[in-house]
């Protein structure tokens, strides 16, 4: 087999690898997403989608503003699990609620909720 040939197979081995393992490094369960959104009644202040204001962004707006941002999903966790302070558009402060996962700071779970996020 000549080099070009082996270089080229390797190339492809390579490509499978990485397309097999793609999907197990960055599957979202959207459903328990979803369902922990609601259990911590994130949609009390945020919509998936622009309409309905409400006080938190929308999640597609979320999203759009992390988009490429190799920062996001770190920033999105602290935001979600800190109780850091968030501004509103009327000027008023609040923490902002812990996300409560079962059993308790479950980083899966979290990171999910947060791929999903991303991924709106």
């Amino acid at each position: 087999m000549s080099n070009v040939a082996r270089s080229a197979l390797a190339a492809a081995a390579a490509s499978v690898a990485i397309l097999l393992l793609a999907p197990a490094a960055y599957a979202i369960d959207g459903e328990a997403a979803l369902a922990l959104a609601k259990k911590n009644s994130c949609f009390k202040c945020h919509t998936i989608e622009d309409g309905k204001e409400k006080d938190g962004p929308a999640y597609k707006k979320v999203a759009e503003k992390y988009k490429d941002k190799p920062e996001a999903e770190k920033r999105i966790i602290e935001h979600i699990t800190t109780g850091e302070t968030t501004k509103f558009a009327d000027g008023h402060e609040e923490e902002h609620k812990i996300i409560k996962t079962s059993p308790p700071k479950d980083m899966e779970q979290i990171k999910n909720l947060v791929q999903w996020i991303l991924s709106q």
